[in-house]
């Protein structure tokens, strides 16, 4: 996601192969066969191996930054630097090309940034690429701009009962994006998305036919249980809302596993692994900032510890 935008508001699994066995339970040679077949498939790939994606993939403001432009706040600690170093890769055998508010039109044409221009991400395929990891699709929703939208919203409401001690809506935020029709405007743009995705995953294949590509999806914001944020959030969302922003992001994630699967690509799922981990947990437990972060970390954003939680799920996806 932009954090220039936000911050205005806010291992492994071992294979199991199953054989076929002769009578004296010696393994049969095509099932033996078979079984190595399916092994070299699933064996860690051993690169090159290129990441794409947005502020979440960048690991914007964590330390130490790196690459370039400086204005993609890309860090040497992020999940694919993680992932990478995990499997040995290094030097020409990892790219990293993620930017920091990347939307998918950025993925296939020039990104400005505050500080230089980042290339077209996926310039950086080739068909010696082996292993592909893609975190996109929040920008293009619009979650920066929801995010503040609801703030505000929570906060009109706060006043207005202040100053009426009326009671006022518990989800303000979700009737704002509810069209006059009952249609949801959020949904639509995650279809939207979803189409656009599709697009850029056939193109991945296409530049890079032997590569192995994962869809990483984003880690949980809020709680499922709104009470857990009033330390952390105060009346400035509405419990309502908070619950709201919680089931707009699942759907989110619902789309990008629904592209990936229908893509022939895999899905890394971050959100379950982050349960209970969303920026209202408390200093000790939080993968991801509150809007009023610990010093020199990003609001709404993933800290170190969450790049962390989220190399784990990449990892176990590609060593399954």
């Amino acid at each position: 996601m932009d954090i220039r935008r936000v911050g205005a508001l806010l291992g492994g699994v071992g294979l199991l192969l199953t054989a076929g066995c002769q009578a004296d339970g010696s393994e049969s040679a095509p099932a033996a066969s078979a079984a190595a077949s399916a092994a070299a498939a699933k064996a860690a790939p051993t690169g090159p191996y290129v990441a794409l994606g947005d502020s979440y993939t960048a690991g914007v403001r964590i330390a130490p930054q790196t690459g370039t432009p400086a204005g993609c706040t890309r860090s040497g600690a992020n999940y694919p630097s993680l992932v990478a170093r995990a499997l040995g890769l290094s030097g020409q055998a990892f790219t990293d090309v993620s930017c920091s508010g990347a939307t998918t039109r950025d993925l296939t044409g020039a990104q400005r940034t505050g500080d230089g221009t980042n290339g077209p991400q996926l310039d950086a395929l080739s068909p010696a690429t082996r292993l592909v990891t893609l975190g996109i699709g929040g920008n293009d929703a619009g979650f920066a701009e929801v995010l503040g939208r609801c703030a505000e919203e929570g906060l009109k409401r706060s006043l207005v009962a202040g100053l009426t001690g009326e009671p006022t809506a518990d989800s303000p935020c979700r009737g704002h994006y509810t069209g006059a029709d009952g249609r949801d405007q959020l949904q639509q743009r995650v279809d939207a998305v979803g189409e656009r995705l599709g697009e850029l995953l056939r193109e991945v294949k296409r530049r890079s036919p032997q590569a192995r590509v994962y869809v990483v999806g984003y880690p949980e914001l809020l709680p499922a249980d709104p009470a857990s944020c009033g330390a952390t959030l105060g009346r400035s969302v509405a419990a309502g809302d908070i619950a709201f922003l919680n089931e707009k992001e699942q759907q989110l994630n619902a789309m990008l596993r629904q592209r990936a699967e229908a893509a022939g690509a895999g899905y890394v799922d971050t959100y379950a692994p982050s349960s209970g981990h969303d920026m209202c947990a408390g200093e000790a437990n939080r993968w991801i900032e509150p809007p009023f972060p610990a010093h020199g970390l990003a609001p709404v954003h993933p800290n170190a510890v969450g790049q962390q939680g989220m190399a784990a799920a990449v990892l176990q996806a590609v060593r399954a």
